[in-house]
């Protein structure tokens, strides 16, 4: 059984210079409410994937976490089953350590988001407000607006005439867009984060425009009365910038002035074979890049959502980052970031695409889901079977996602939940489990099988494979309702009530927790440099 630790013995091992990884086992949703500021989320529900990524080594230091339900004592067991060999529970998860007088932060990716608004204060990177910006573009400055998000997120809402340059690629790619040195930037982003490490990428970068944040992003933007374009889809040029040189020297500048150093795939292996260290091999291109070719071990990890989302990739405290990139300036960048972020010794890998690669996502490493035998069902028979009503379908993707698109007639489900489908899945019909991924769908159907009494199958190629095949989606943005969202932390704009209330809440929220963090004490910020 795993050792119990107190809040106190904790906040010991947080200072204490050694590795350590602080997952908590709570649904995304769950973990924002309430978690402690180095903690990174590792819900039951994906733990058999998430936990193998998030530990490259496992006789790493772990304490696991919850809110006090229990979860956190059931995820320290599955580590311990992997071979995890130094696993603890916080006893009394989140309350106790909030009843000892340390502090709790809402919120999610919340060091990084800390981190953007020190980087604020301590470069004094200047900005714009939205109102600014309406009578910049009214009078015609010669300025560009870039929106420093995945494409994903610029095609949900953006700033008019805006073009989609995510914040690893704005250093890259700038020399090929802004031709002209008396041509204002300004970068936005949802909120502030984005905004001001892109603003300040550049600033720092030595780029000889103007270059300003735009306050608040989107939601500044609305909240001021102002409207977003929806759907738009303009990015930066494909390929090799033409002004490489300059990136280049830009970004090594900026690396060799906050600490990064540069290692070869010969040093990457004796890395790996280093007993008692953790190194993460992360490639910053865009995922497309990636699939491409890329190294064999190495992760997407698109650089500006990696300093944006630090704890989607990294757990452990004190690891080694190693990244990967085709010309380096792309890694050069974003490891200036993240050793001023913290806690990480960071290297480039300067011949990380020489030789053999990889193409394509590989699919996550889940032994668990491989000895489960289920049945398979194609796309066209689970539509024909659907449309005469004869089966009933179980859709495991982010609650987001399924309210923006699910298979017709389909119920929502979060995996280790399933039992609270029970009244809603009828022994009379087949049940068919629907998933993003086959592991997951495998997992869910055993664990239906003690739910249901109906005959079980997976759908072939999961709710990809549907869409591929060009099957209508149902959309519907109340299913589920905000409430049952547990799985994911609800952005204001994805809310379905008070979403005016909700963007001024949580710009408020980015602001104050600079104090937050000084009041922790765990994130000196700068200080690893």
């Amino acid at each position: 059984m795993p050792k119990q630790v107190d809040a106190a013995t904790l906040k010991g091992w947080i200072r204490d210079g050694r590795e350590l990884a602080i997952l908590d086992a709570r649904e995304d949703g769950e973990f924002g409410r309430s978690h402690l500021f180095w903690a990174v989320p590792c819900a039951l529900s994906k733990a058999e994937a998430r936990a193998r990524a998030l530990l490259p080594r496992r006789d790493v230091r772990v304490v696991c976490v919850d809110g006090g339900e229990g979860h956190a004592a059931r995820l320290a067991a599955f580590l311990e089953g992997i071979g995890c060999g130094d696993v603890s529970v916080l006893e009394g998860g989140t309350p106790a350590w909030v009843a000892a007088g340390y502090v709790a932060f809402s919120g999610v990716n919340v060091p990084p988001k800390a981190f953007g608004e020190w980087v604020e204060h301590h470069y004094h990177t200047p900005s714009v407000d939205p109102a600014e910006l309406k009578a910049m573009m009214e009078a015609g400055t010669d300025m560009v607006v870039l929106d420093s998000r995945p494409i994903d997120e610029f095609r949900r809402m953006t700033i008019p005439g805006g073009i989609n340059v995510p914040g690893g690629e704005l250093v890259y790619r700038v020399g090929d867009i802004v031709t002209r040195p008396e041509t204002t930037i300004v970068v936005n982003c949802a909120g502030r984060t984005r905004s001001i490490l892109g603003a300040e990428s550049l600033r720092s970068a030595g780029v000889p425009n103007k270059v300003v944040a735009l306050r608040n992003g989107t939601m500044g933007w609305e909240l001021a009365g102002f409207a977003c374009d929806r759907g738009r889809t303009v990015r930066y040029p494909e390929g090799t910038p033409a002004t490489i040189e300059d990136a280049f020297a830009r970004a090594d500048r900026f690396a060799r002035r906050h600490g990064v150093k540069t290692a070869t795939r010969a040093d990457l292996e004796r890395m790996r074979g280093e007993a008692g260290r953790t190194t993460y091999v992360l490639d910053v291109r865009d995922p497309s890049e990636f699939a491409a070719g890329h190294l064999g071990g190495s992760r997407s990890a698109p650089g500006g959502q990696l300093v944006q989302a630090t704890d989607q990739w990294v757990a452990v405290r004190e690891a080694r980052i190693v990244l990967v990139d085709d010309t380096g300036v792309r890694a050069r960048m974003t490891g200036g970031w993240l050793r001023q972020l913290g806690g990480w010794e960071v290297f480039v890998l300067t011949d990380g695409l020489d030789g053999r690669l990889e193409e394509g996502m590989a699919p996550p490493e889940v032994p668990e889901s491989t000895a489960i035998r289920v049945p398979h069902i194609a796309p066209a028979e689970l539509a024909a079977l659907a449309g005469e009503g004869a089966v009933q379908i179980v859709e495991l993707t982010r609650s987001i996602d399924f309210r923006d698109g699910h298979i017709p007639g389909a119920v929502w489900g979060i995996r280790t939940r399933l039992a609270r489908l029970a009244g809603r899945l009828t022994g009379d019909r087949h049940v068919v489990v629907a998933a993003a991924e086959e592991w997951q769908a495998r997992l869910a159907a055993e664990e239906l099988r003690g739910i249901v009494q109906a005959p079980l199958k997976i759908l072939a190629g999961g709710t990809a494979a549907w869409k591929a095949a060009g099957f209508p989606l149902a959309a519907d943005r109340r299913d589920p309702p905000d409430a049952d969202c547990v799985d994911f932390y609800l952005r204001p704009y994805d809310r379905n009530d008070g979403v005016e209330a909700a963007m001024r809440e949580y710009l408020s929220w980015e602001i104050d927790l600079v104090h937050e963090v000084e009041k922790d004490g765990d994130a000196p910020f700068g200080a690893w440099v």
